[in-house]
């Protein structure tokens, strides 16, 4: 399934779609209702003016939305000269999505409206020990925030569900989640669909977060926007002129895959080592687990009954750690040559660092520059996330949107 569903709909005369005035129509109450989505309350007679349409039949097409439940009114304006006039908005209420992410250490959710604001929302602990404990879990999760919304499923016009892995629709299954085990087995995400009552679209969380990113954070603008997503796994989405590059099988990104050489030995502490012994994968010695691993090298250890975690190997950094500072060099170093490999082949204008340890980009730039000039010549614009922890998260809801608002249109048009 693409994660990136187009709004626009097929005009009257389009190749393959016959002319009627039914549809003529239709597209006429499309526009108003897209030109009113983007640019907020506007008159009737703005509405005409903006689209070239005559006033009687903005009248008609307002009237047949106001009527759908699609549009309301929004107050007045009173202009210098001339009548007060009615202002039009969208009803957000129309319709709401539901966006969810799923990572080893989290279950996020939120409940949207279709003008995008979040109305409800849920971070939990991932506690599931069985692939089908964590898709019980999100059903949970997605009831309990979309009862909190004072909602009920049939409110929920649509899903997207951002996780590790690459969506296969033979399969009916993702393949390449490695840091969920168990997670590819086919059959786990119609359950999921099941158990929400809705239509659901599975998509690649970096991806999902490379969208949200691009939409509302540090890749506006860009032509070429990569989104580093590293975390309990590493992944990458890459989005350009405004749209997600998706490969030919759905598995441009899967950077974590790439089998790193083991140079200088690949010890902790040896200068330009990077791949750990035998050349293990990126993801294995770039996310999270390799943090906490190069941490213990170092001589950290948990305290206070605590685990040590890679949260905990920043905090300490943060603090002026020698140790701690050493580990976040090592992983720097990782990094580094990820994006020296991405750089060649992409030639991103923009790099931004995101997902659970790229939350810690006020200490990663810095030493991730300076091993980048060691490995590349080429060197991206680095910047952090500004969305944080939420990119997934809103990237979802971004795109489930995209889906649900056409979708209620014709909905709550055809029973006009």
């Amino acid at each position: 399934m693409s994660p990136h569903q187009p709004t626009s709909r097929p005009a009257a005369g389009a190749p393959g779609v016959p002319w009627n005035r039914q549809r003529l129509r239709s597209n006429n109450e499309w526009l108003l209702l897209e030109l009113l989505r983007t640019g907020g309350g506007t008159s009737r007679a703005q509405l005409a003016r903006d689209t070239g349409l005559s006033k009687p039949t903005v009248s008609a097409a307002l009237a047949d939305l106001e009527q759908a439940g699609l549009v309301r009114e929004a107050g007045w304006v009173s202009p210098e000269r001339g009548r007060t006039a009615v202002l039009y908005e969208v009803d957000p209420t129309a319709g709401h999505v539901l966006g969810v992410d799923i990572g080893r250490a989290r279950l996020r959710v939120a409940v949207a409206d279709l003008a995008g604001t979040v109305v409800a929302r849920l971070d939990v602990a991932n506690r599931g020990r069985t692939a089908d404990a964590v898709a019980d879990a999100v059903v949970a999760a997605a009831r309990e925030a979309t009862a909190e919304a004072g909602l009920g499923a049939a409110d929920i016009v649509h899903a997207v569900i951002g996780t590790p892995g690459v969506w296969d629709e033979e399969r009916r299954g993702v393949r390449y989640a490695t840091s969920l085990p168990g997670w590819g087995r086919p059959g786990l995400f119609d359950r999921i669909g099941e158990g929400l009552g809705t239509a659901v679209t599975v998509a690649n969380d970096a991806n999902l977060a490379a969208l949200g990113e691009y939409t509302l954070g540090a890749g506006r603008g860009s032509r070429m926007f990569a989104y580093l997503l590293v975390g309990t796994g590493l992944g990458l989405g890459v989005v350009k002129d405004g749209e997600l590059l998706l490969g030919a099988h759905g598995a441009l990104g899967e950077i974590g895959l790439v089998p790193l050489p083991a140079l200088a030995g690949g010890q902790p502490g040896v200068e330009g080592a990077v791949g750990g012994p035998g050349g293990t994968t990126l993801e294995q010695e770039a996310a999270a687990d390799a943090v906490v691993r190069a941490g213990r090298e170092f001589g950290l250890e948990g305290s206070g009954g605590r685990q040590l975690t890679a949260k905990r190997v920043f905090e300490l950094a943060r603090a002026g750690d020698a140790a701690a500072l050493r580990a976040v060099h090592w992983e720097a170093e990782r990094l580094a040559y990820a994006v020296a490999v991405l750089s060649a082949v992409l030639d991103p204008d923009l790099l931004v660092l995101g997902g659970g340890i790229g939350s810690s980009a006020d200490l990663l730039l810095e030493p991730l520059e300076q091993a980048l000039g060691r490995f590349s010549l080429m060197r991206p614009t680095l910047a952090p996330s500004l969305l944080g922890e939420e990119a997934v998260l809103l990237g979802a809801v971004s795109t489930a949107l995209e889906t649900a608002r056409p979708e209620v249109f014709e909905r709550r048009t055809a029973q006009l």
